[in-house]
Parts: structure tokens; C-alpha cells; sequence
């Protein structure tokens, strides 16, 4: 493990990275470690292009075998895998592997313009830098002189910093450890994973079984337990320096992916017979589309993102229209191709969402950010929603008898969680109220009433009384029964998202 300090400059990292070799060399052979010339580069190099080459559609690098000319050459030659990095630093700097990995992220077509490497390890290499470092302080001791474990560079950072300028130069973008396209390499080495396994006698506390977890012996509760062991009951169970392994690192996979984009807009939804997300009871779609859908398989293919998720300010049901300005959404792309859009772009996008279907219609559709998304949720019950409700009353009704409604201001009810939604809600009382109510009289068993009422109003409920758990409801103020026949939302008093000129 490299004895180098973090404020040492690549110049200096290189220079010091030699004299450590040198240094490692001749510690190798006080303890009768056999040293032997590796085999050339281009052999390794060979070998490393064949590896990054098996790339999958994903753009993740399977294992594959080593070419047979490359295996009788390493056995020829006998190479020397380093025994702290098991060949990261010795085959996965080179040019050659950083230009395969580079192909595949361009050939993928991802839109960047930079970048962040994020690399896994084996974990047992942090056993492995642990058993250096004791090694090298016990030397320095001898010195006089001491190395805190802080002292250290982790062989983690030192790949990053020899690998991300290479990276820089081929891809022709930064590296920015805040960038949303991240490119990952999953290191693995089988014959040392058994390593790190006397941790878990040692310390059995640290190893807890996780979901998600194929292994307990992950890097950070090897870590764990490496801070909680003691000196010399990890010299009995692990060799000091490591031995020397036959085989290098596989690169078991490369990945690239793209953060998170949002595209935000208001909808109206023209459709009594269409469900905000899709329908599905008991494994059974109901209807065969959704505003979702209608909505997102546009973005979808001209983002070119993997899946989505869609968020919206409140939900109307499936026979419910929603007019106006319409309802505040906003949908995260995930894993997004592309990212860099125009506002003409997005323009003739929301266009062609309108012309696709005439069920919705989408307006101010535009990219936001993750934290404008906080903006459509604040307050929400707060806010406040406009109705149109076709009412109908089993004793006829004159004008004289609804005009009472108008008069009412600032109602306060108490609504039991609806019958209908009680399936997906859990019992609760929620008191709402309705601001104001203007009723338009039609016959004389139709009225249509016009509410405004708190976000999160029950207005079917409101109506008929679900059995006399809504309180007071129309029916009750009527003195008559009540039902509604149609419902539509007027709108939704969110200021958000800002709205564009056409």
C-alpha cells in the first residue's frame, strides 16, 4: 500500500509510487518472496482489450476467460500480481483499458458534459491494505518514525487519481464529483474472497445479515471490524505482507447512467372513462390507458430513459374530468439518454402529447429540478379546489329551495375515510371545508353546484353522505337524498409550474 500523502501532486505520486515498488521489492525478497520479471505490457494490454470488449447491451462488462496465447505467456513468465492491489493498479491504468471503457460509454449515446468514476472493490483489499500498513508502520517504527492509518492514501483513491485524468482526456469532459453521468467499474477476485471470512470470528458483531445482501462481508463491515480488531489478533489470522495471488482483478462490470431528469406541466383530462394511473384490480387491467401513460410514453422515448415515475398535485377518479388550467404534475425520467433540450424542443414535444390523443391535453410542460418538484406538494391541503357538480334530488326542487347553499360560507365537515377508498386509506375522520358554494338551478330534480373547498374535500361524499359519514353533506342541508351525477374539476390553485407563453 502506497505511503503517500493526499497533497502529493501527480508528478510526485508517480515518482513516489516507483520508489515504494523498489522499497516493496526489497522487503519481498528480506522475507523470501520470489521475484520474477512480468510478462511485457502489450501482452497485458492484449489481454485487458479482449476483457472491456465483452461488454453487454447495458453496457456492463462480463467476465470473460483469458485468451489461451495470454495464459501460456503468464505461465511462462510466472507474473507477479501485487499482493495489496491484486493487479488494479498493474492492468487497469493502462490507455488501452480506459479507451475500451470509453468506446462503450460513447457508444451507449448518452448526452454529458461530465462526469463522476465511481468504482467498487473487492473487499478483502481493505484486509489486505490493513496488513501493508501494519507492516510498513512496523518498519517505520524501527525508524523512529510513525504512520498513522490517516496517513495513508487508500489504494481506492490513488486508482481514481491515475484513472480520472485519463478518463478526462478520452472522454473530452471534466470529472466532477457532483455530475449526474457517472461511469462505475465492479472489481472482483474470487481466489482471495475468503480473506476477509476470520473478521467474522473475530468480530462477529460487525457482520449482520442485510436485505439486498448476497454477502456479509461487505466493504464497510470489513471496515468495521478492521477499526475494532486488535493488532496482534490480526497478525495471528492474516499474513503480514500478504502472499501473493496467481490471477489479477476481473472488472466484472462497467456501467454508465444519467441522474434523474424532471419535466413538470399541468394536464386536463377530457375522459370520463380514464384513470389517472393505470387501473389494475387483483392483477387484472381494467381499461387499457392512463393519463400516465398517455403522458409519459412521449417523454419516455424522447428522453430515451429506462422507466419513470409520475407525481401529481392530488387525483381525480376515473369518471372525473379535469378542466381549467388544468392539474399540476411532474414526471422523474430515470436514467435518461438524453438531457439537453430546447424550449422549442419541449414545445413541439407538448404537442406531440396533444395531438396523440384527445382524452388529454398537456400545457407549460417544461425540464425543472428535483427540488422546484417540493413546490407542488407544499401545502397542499392547504390549497384550495373549484368543483362542478351535477346534482340530482329524489323530491323535486325549486329555486327558493337550493338558494339556502349560496349563503353558506366557510363549512366546516368532518368526512370518515370514503367507502370506496377505504381499500387503500386507513380509517380516519379529516375535517375539511368548503369556502364557498353557488348553485345554478336546472329542473326539477337537477341542480349544478359550484364549490370551492379545501384540497382533499371528498365532493361525491360531500353529496350524498356515504351513509352518513360525511357530516353535514347536501342531502342533510337539503332535507332531501342527494346524488351526483357528474364532477368536474375546475381547477387547482397550485402556482406551480410557471407558466409559459405560448
Amino acid at each position: 500500500m502506497a505511503h503517500i500523502r493526499a497533497a502529493a501532486g501527480e508528478s510526485d505520486l508517480l515518482r513516489e509510487l516507483h520508489e515504494f515498488l523498489e522499497y516493496n521489492k526489497e522487503k519481498e525478497d528480506k522475507f523470501c518472496c520470489e521475484i520474477v520479471d512480468p510478462p511485457c505490457k502489450r501482452i497485458r494490454l492484449e489481454n485487458v482489450g479482449e476483457g472491456a470488449e465483452d461488454l453487454n447491451q447495458n453496457g456492463a462488462l462480463q467476465q470473460t476467460p483469458v485468451a489461451d496465447d495470454v495464459n501460456v505467456a503468464m505461465e511462462n513468465s510466472t507474473p507477479k500480481v501485487c499482493n495489496v492491489c491484486l493487479g488494479i493498479l498493474q492492468e487497469f491504468c493502462e490507455i488501452d483499458f480506459v479507451k475500451k471503457v470509453c468506446q462503450k460509454v460513447n457508444s451507449s449515446e448518452y448526452q454529458f458534459t461530465s462526469f463522476v468514476f465511481s468504482v467498487s472493490l473487492p473487499p478483502q483489499l481493505s484486509v489486505r491494505e490493513h496488513a501493508a500498513w501494519l507492516l510498513v508502520k512496523e518498519e517505520m517504527g524501527k525508524q523512529g518514525l510513525s504512520l498513522a492509518k490517516e496517513d495513508i492514501v487508500q489504494l481506492k483513491e490513488t486508482y481514481k487519481w491515475i484513472i480520472h485524468p485519463l478518463f478526462s482526456e478520452e472522454l473530452g469532459v471534466p470529472a466532477d464529483g457532483k455530475s449526474l453521468f457517472e461511469v462505475s467499474v465492479v472489481f472482483a477476485h474470487p481466489e482471495t474472497d475468503e480473506d476477509c471470512h476470520f473478521l467474522a470470528t473475530v468480530c462477529p458483531d460487525c457482520f449482520k445479515p442485510a436485505k439486498n445482501k448476497q454477502s456479509v462481508f461487505t466493504r464497510m463491515a470489513i471496515i468495521k471490524a478492521l477499526d475494532k480488531i486488535k493488532e496482534e489478533d490480526f497478525r495471528k489470522h492474516f499474513p503480514c505482507p500478504p502472499s501473493s495471488p496467481k490471477n489479477i482483478c476481473a472488472a466484472l462490470e462497467i456501467q454508465c447512467t444519467n441522474g434523474a431528469i424532471f419535466v413538470a406541466g399541468r394536464y386536463n383530462k377530457y375522459s370520463r372513462n380514464l384513470p389517472q394511473t393505470p387501473w389494475i384490480i387483483d392483477g387484472e387491467r381494467k381499461l387499457e390507458s392512463s393519463v400516465e401513460e398517455l403522458i409519459s410514453e412521449h417523454l419516455m422515448t424522447a428522453f430515451k430513459a429506462d422507466s419513470f415515475n409520475f407525481s401529481s398535485s392530488g387525483r381525480e377518479d376515473v369518471d372525473v374530468r379535469t378542466l381549467g388550467s388544468g392539474r399540476p404534475f411532474a414526471i422523474e425520467l430515470v436514467n435518461p439518454h438524453r438531457i439537453h433540450f430546447t424550449a422549442m424542443e419541449m414545445k413541439e414535444l407538448q404537442q406531440k402529447i396533444n395531438n396523440s390523443s384527445d382524452k388529454i391535453k398537456v400545457r407549460d410542460l417544461q425540464l425543472v429540478t428535483r427540488e422546484a418538484i417540493g413546490h407542488m406538494k407544499e401545502g397542499e391541503e392547504e390549497k384550495t379546489k373549484t368543483y362542478s357538480a351535477l346534482i340530482w334530488t329524489d323530491k323535486a326542487i325549486q329555486k327558493e329551495d337550493i338558494a339556502l347553499l349560496d349563503d353558506m360560507k366557510e363549512l366546516k365537515i368532518d368526512q370518515k375515510t370514503p367507502l370506496r377508498v377505504l381499500h387503500r386509506r386507513p380509517l380516519a375522520v379529516r375535517s375539511r371545508v368548503i369556502h364557498t358554494m353557488k348553485s345554478e338551478y336546472i329542473d326539477d330534480h337537477h341542480f349544478r353546484l359550484h364549490l370551492k373547498t379545501q384540497a382533499g374535500t371528498y365532493i361525491k361524499e360531500f353529496v350524498h353522505g356515504d351513509f352518513g359519514r360525511t357530516k353535514p353533506n347536501i342531502g342533510f342541508l337539503l332535507k332531501r337524498t342527494a346524488d351526483i351525477l357528474e364532477l368536474d374539476v375546475e381547477s387547482v390553485d397550485v402556482d406551480w409550474p410557471p407558466t409559459l407563453n405560448d
